[in-house]
């Protein structure tokens, strides 16, 4: 079955591969381009937590302005984190930078899942996805969409997250020695494009018949998922502070470790500390409320109150003034974009 499973589903990614921008050609040999495990990398810490349509853009623009990891282990912090903003997961760009630094030094990425581990940032997934897909090393490449095809595949009851440690087992067992890169693609456009979490496509998959799940009638209710827990409401505020007539508006940079670390920001007031969003505005004044935003985050949903008030005084503690008609190019976290954008339509 193992033998039957891989070639059934090689053959079929060889006529439906996605073309990427970070993919080869199904079947293609391995490029000698030192440049070839730095976009394999990328393009895998891009795609943790985020859709193909939301990279693909994000990825022409790195690869465009640091084509090699040693070009981005040069790059200072500000510039990777606000070409970064909009992305999301910020610990994700900080994590990016200190793995190209320490594959900078070292002298190149290392091929084997082990060493690859051992890097700043990357885990079991990242690692086996690289020794697979940049170096052709056999490794067990589980991602969300792979876990769902094999829970399914071997019928898997076992509920997650405990079931996990079954489910690599399980593929282990069908993961090929040879083409370990094109297997490890073909098994994620599988689990994203056909065998979906709702109304799997059963017609169309080639594993369909090897499918315990299927036999069974209902393979969309595996993987076993634990209920969802309830995600706590959070409040806070930010400060759109002017000077100039509201020609510039002051920003600072987030601590480096934390919620949107290194991100630029507005001012605000503590509500990732606090929960409750207590603190003080960075300068006394008769600030005027604009209204708020909503954001939701993993763990938290925030309602971010937005306060203006024009001042020809800098609050203390770092920051800059900012231009308010280049706000765009401040490389603001999304929840800060969201205010600005309602400041400057409010203000």
């Amino acid at each position: 079955m193992t033998a039957s499973i891989s070639d059934h589903l090689l053959a079929w990614y060889d006529r439906n591969a996605r073309d990427l921008p970070w993919r080869l050609p199904p079947g293609s040999a391995l490029p000698d381009d030192p440049a070839w495990p730095y976009r394999v990398w990328l393009s895998e810490v891009m795609l943790q937590q985020t859709t193909v349509a939301a990279v693909k853009p994000y990825f022409a623009k790195f690869t465009g302005i640091w084509p090699t990891v040693e070009a981005l282990a040069a790059a200072s912090d500000d510039d990777v984190m606000a070409a970064w903003a909009g992305l999301g997961y910020y610990s994700r760009a900080r994590n990016l930078l200190k793995c190209a630094r320490a594959v900078a030094e070292r002298g190149g990425f290392p091929s084997n899942e082990a060493e690859l581990r051992a890097l700043p940032g990357l885990g079991d997934y990242t690692a086996a996805a690289v020794a697979a897909i940049a170096f052709g090393q056999r490794a067990v490449v589980v991602d969300a969409n792979v876990e769902r095809v094999v829970a399914r595949l071997f019928a898997i009851e076992e509920p997650l997250p405990k079931a996990r440690k079954a489910i690599r087992a399980a593929a282990d067992t069908i993961t090929p020695y040879t083409r370990a890169g094109d297997f490890a693609q073909a098994m994620m456009d599988l689990g994203s494009h056909v065998c979906t979490s709702r109304a799997p496509r059963c017609l169309l998959c080639p594993l369909a018949e090897a499918c315990a799940g299927r036999k069974q009638g209902e393979p969309e209710r595996l993987p076993v998922k634990p209920p969802k827990k309830a995600v706590p409401e959070r409040r806070g505020t930010a400060f759109w502070l002017t000077r100039g007539e509201g020609a510039e508006v002051w920003l600072v940079t987030r601590p480096g470790e934390g919620m949107l670390g290194g991100m630029r920001a507005l001012p605000d007031d503590g509500w990732t500390a606090r929960k409750d969003g207590s603190g003080e505005a960075p300068l006394a004044g008769e600030w005027r409320t604009l209204g708020a935003v909503r954001h939701g985050f993993t763990h938290a949903s925030l309602t971010l109150e937005v306060r203006a008030l024009e001042t020809g005084q800098a609050p203390h503690g770092e920051g800059q003034w900012w231009p308010v008609a280049s706000i765009g190019e401040a490389g603001l976290a999304t929840l800060f974009a969201k205010a600005a954008q309602l400041a400057q339509a409010e203000a």
